[in-house]
């Protein structure tokens, strides 16, 4: 543990707070935030959409008008925490890998100029990689045709294509997430390269502090399915029904993540809605378990099972 809190060579302090869903990671982050002056960047790939709240899990905030080095500017306030990335996408429209990257060091900068202490906080281990290891992502256009073809295979068909343009993002990549895979596949036909060779790491940025929120697979399942059950209680079918309405189709990114698409059979009047719910409350379980086999690979987080034990950790970090 000294090592990683050593020094690099001067570098800014960044502390990152991660973690499988339903952990605990926000509750947190707050207390830190509160006390520490934090400020903080979520890393949450299904939190970005704006309309899209119990789903996706969101914590209730407001937003604010504040001023700074560059003018006025409209911030997302939880529990009075401002926070960045996180409500402020169409759900018809896509964010990138890339694009996460490119904002965060923007808001991390900017927090640095206000002498606030960012955060980077959330589940999305893409999206974290990609700003901890400095990655240039390769920035491809989304190409319908291509999509469309490949939206009509398998889960395994995929992967199964993949392997033979790609083995190293193939080992690697979720091979449930059918919208990754795709995205690889488009990378790899469109540029004539593998998806591998194209993410080059640069060269470190800040001195990051990876924090792990570690809570014992029965007791976080549990919360899983207290949580789902919660989101109907607050109204998430009427948000979906909402969203149809406007037009948002099943196939956005937006609409195929976990806390909607799984609603789609109900809707189209093929499953109840408590099979719906059980159906949710699996999948759930499966992403929180894959996020940990994400985690797992990286060996500079450090898991802690209690806030006082992490607080320590993160105060002689930035000491």
């Amino acid at each position: 543990m000294n090592k990683i809190l050593e020094k690099k060579d001067n570098l800014q302090k960044v502390i990152v707070m991660t973690g499988p869903t339903a952990s605990g990671k926000t509750d947190w982050s707050l207390r830190f935030a509160k006390k520490y002056n934090g400020d903080i960047i979520s890393a949450d790939s299904r939190q970005v959409y704006k309309k899209m709240d119990i789903g996706t899990a969101k914590e209730p905030g407001t937003w604010e008008w504040s001023a700074n080095w560059q003018g006025l500017r409209r911030t997302y306030h939880i529990e009075e925490v401002p926070h960045h990335l996180i409500d402020f996408l169409d759900p018809g429209k896509r964010f990138t890998a890339a694009e996460f990257r490119d904002q965060s060091l923007k808001y991390i900068k900017l927090a640095f100029k206000q002498n606030k202490q960012p955060m980077v906080v959330g589940g999305t281990g893409l999206y974290i990689s990609s700003l901890v290891n400095n990655f240039t992502i390769p920035r491809v256009e989304a190409n319908k045709k291509l999509r469309k073809s490949l939206e009509e295979k398998s889960e395994e068909d995929l992967l199964a294509l993949l392997k033979n343009l790609d083995i190293v993002t193939a080992e690697k990549i979720d091979s449930k997430n059918k919208r990754r895979l795709i995205r690889a596949l488009e990378v790899c036909i469109l540029t004539g390269e593998p998806f591998s060779d194209q993410k080059k790491q640069g060269e470190q940025l800040y001195d990051f502090l990876q924090i792990g929120v570690k809570v014992e697979k029965n007791i976080l399942y549990e919360r899983i399915n207290k949580r789902v059950d919660g989101m109907i209680e607050k109204g998430l079918l009427e948000e979906i029904k909402s969203l149809l309405k406007q037009k948002y189709s099943w196939d956005l990114p937006s609409m195929s993540g976990i806390g909607y698409k799984q609603f789609k059979p109900y809707f189209e009047g093929k499953c109840s809605v408590e099979e719906a719910l059980e159906i949710l409350k699996r999948d759930t379980r499966r992403y929180a378990k894959r996020q940990m086999t994400w985690f797992k690979r990286d060996k500079n987080i450090i898991w802690c099972e209690t806030y006082d034990e992490a607080e320590k950790i993160m105060k002689a970090f930035i000491s």
